[in-house]
Order: C-alpha cells, then sequence, then structure tokens
C-alpha cells in the first residue's frame, strides 16, 4: 500500500506560517522575535533539507526501512510473517495509532541522545544555535542528522510495522514539531498533562541552566516523564534562547560545523586514547581537566550555588 510522506504538503504550510507569524510580529511590536539576517540563515538550511532529506530518504532511509522489513518479515505461504512468528502488522485504525506511539517513543531516544553524545550534538546544535525561537527556527535543521536518524527507527519494520506506515508517521512528527515553535500560544490548561506543548518546548530550547536538556518529547510528554526530562515552563524566569557556545556567525556553514571543528582541535590537545573518545562519544562539555562543565555538572552546581544564595541569580559557566 502506498502513501505519501505528510511532509510533501508540510512544506508550503511551513512558509505559509512562518511568513503569518513574521507579519503578526512586525504589526504588534515584537521586532525582536525575528532577525532578518538568523531567518535567512535558518531558511537556507531548511531549504537545504527539504532537498537532501527526500533524496537521502529514497536512497537509503527507504531502502533501509524496506530491507529490514523484507529481511525480519518474510512471506510464508503469501503472508507476511515476523520471525517471532506472529503475523506482521497490518493497516488498521489502532495499528496506526501504535505505530505513532512507537515513532513517539523512538524520538525520544533520538532527540536525547543528540543532546546527550557530543559528535550527535555537533549535528543537532544547528537547531539550537539561534537565539531567536520562532517558527522560523523550527526549519533551521542540521543537515547530518540526516545520516543516522533512520538507524534508530529500523527497529520498527523490524517488529513488523510495514515501513511506508514508518515513514508517515516520522512525517507527522515533523508536522507537530514545527507547530511548537512559537511564544505565541500559552499553556494548554489539561493537554499540558499530555503532550509536549509549546510552553515545553520554550523550555527546550533555553539555555538556562534549569533548562538543559529537558523536555524531548515528540507529541507527548510521558516519556520525559517516565526518564526523569520533563520540566514545566516557570513564568518567572526570563528564558534566554540559544546555546552558550554559539557559532556566533550567520554563515550556514559556520553553522553547520562548527561543533565538528571545536570536537577536531578538542581531540587533538589530548594524547590518552579514552580523553579523545570521550571528547568525540562523551556528553557535551566533558573535558578532562574539568575546564568545561557537562549539564549534569552545571545543574548540580546550580543546585549548590541556588541552595547557598537562592536570592542571587546563577549565570551559567563557559
Amino acid at each position: 500500500m502506498d502513501f505519501t510522506n505528510p511532509l510533501v504538503y508540510g512544506v508550503p504550510v511551513f512558509i505559509a506560517f512562518i511568513l503569518l507569524e513574521l507579519t503578526y510580529s512586525k504589526t504588534h511590536d515584537d521586532d525582536h522575535l525575528y532577525n532578518w539576517k538568523d531567518l535567512a540563515a535558518s531558511s537556507f538550511m531548511g531549504i537545504g533539507s527539504a532537498i537532501l532529506g527526500p533524496l537521502f530518504k529514497v536512497a537509503f532511509a527507504i531502502l533501509l526501512f524496506e530491507g529490514t522489513y523484507e529481511l525480519f518479515n518474510p512471506e510464508i505461504d503469501g503472508v507476511r510473517t515476523n520471525i517471532m512468528g506472529y503475523q506482521s502488522f497490518g493497516y488498521a485504525w489502532y495499528i496506526w495509532i501504535l505505530c505513532q506511539l512507537a515513532d513517539d517513543f523512538t524520538y525520544y531516544w533520538f532527540h536525547r541522545a543528540n543532546h546527550e553524545v557530543r559528535i550527535l550534538w555537533a549535528a543537532h546544535i544547528v537547531h539550537h544555535s539561534s537565539d531567536n525561537f520562532n517558527l522560523g527556527t523550527a526549519i533551521r535543521n542540521g543537515w547530518f542528522t540526516i545520516l543516522y536518524k533512520p538507524f534508530f527507527y529500523i527497529w520498527m519494520p523490524a517488529i513488523g510495522f510495514p515501513p511506508e506506515m514508518v515513514v508517515v508517521c516520522l512525517g507527522i512528527e515533523a508536522l507537530w514539531q514545527f507547530q511548537l515553535h512559537t511564544v505565541y500560544v500559552p499553556k494548554l490548561g489539561f493537554l499540558e498533562k499530555i503532550f509536549n506543548t509549546h510552553t515545553m518546548h520554550q523550555v527546550h530550547h533555553a539555555q538556562n541552566v534549569e533548562y538543559l536538556d529537558k523536555n524531548h518529547g515528540g507529541f507527548l510528554n510521558i516519556f520525559d516523564k517516565m526518564f526523569g526530562t520533563w520540566k514545566e515552563l516557570d513564568d518567572n524566569i526570563d528564558v534566554k534562547y540559544g546555546v552558550i557556545h554559539a557559532p556566533n556567525s550567520y554563515n550556514p556553514v559556520v553553522i553547520l560545523t562548527h561543533e565538528f571543528k571545536d570536537i577536531w582541535n578538542d581531540v587533538k590537545k589530548v594524547d590518552k586514547l579514552s580523553h579523545k573518545l570521550m571528547y568525540i562519544f562523551g556528553p557535551p562539555g566533558w573535558s578532562h581537566d574539568g575546564s568545561t562543565l557537562t549539564v549534569k555538572q552545571q545543574q548540580r552546581l546550580f543546585k549548590k550555588h541556588k541552595e547557598s544564595s537562592p536570592e542571587l541569580a546563577y549565570q551559567r559557566p563557559n
């Protein structure tokens, strides 16, 4: 059965909503919401992703999913049967729901890994590198994530979800993620208990130390709550968006590659193999001499500082 990836229809919708939010911000005294050079850089990277994404999906991701599905779900007497012995999944409505839930679970761990493994963070930091939070930032995607993202999802066709179903669910997830990048949607009451919402995603894009590495979820916030990474937006905290080690450039090439360059420089400065590997695969901020701190180290320091001097604002260390 053939399905169309929802992102085919999403691209014109993305453009329309960005223009709508941009116009609204400029006519309602929110000139700070969009920076023209920043929007141009985000747009360039978004266009690149729109071109590279489909090409790569056709050349690799779909082939990977199809190959995995065929390998683990061979036809036996004309019936797709998983190697575990049960009939592979069909297209019933409840299978679609299960597939979307499996996608959401996978997205959580894919997204969390992007924040906790430095070589993956080097690809993902592109999305966080703007100090603006708007729908333009939503399309500011790193091109290198396309290379490894499908590997997080191959377990889904392996257990019997049809490859085209997995691709559609990925597209739906991307549409939801896009619309989260706006400050114009307030807290949504009861829905906040279930879904990953706009204010929760503001937390995710903040560089405030108490907000770092929080709210990795896709549709739902249940996995953040289960695995200890959920945090509600505090209206008393002045949110600062972006990353502390920003590229400080509107050049897309610099934005796409600056963290890889920093990794290379860190690897060169140490002799021990274990240190080299930690600079590549350890958490961002890890250092062999304590000159920089991981998120967990920063948050422990923040907590200690807050307990000793609660009246003082904490500045995130470099």
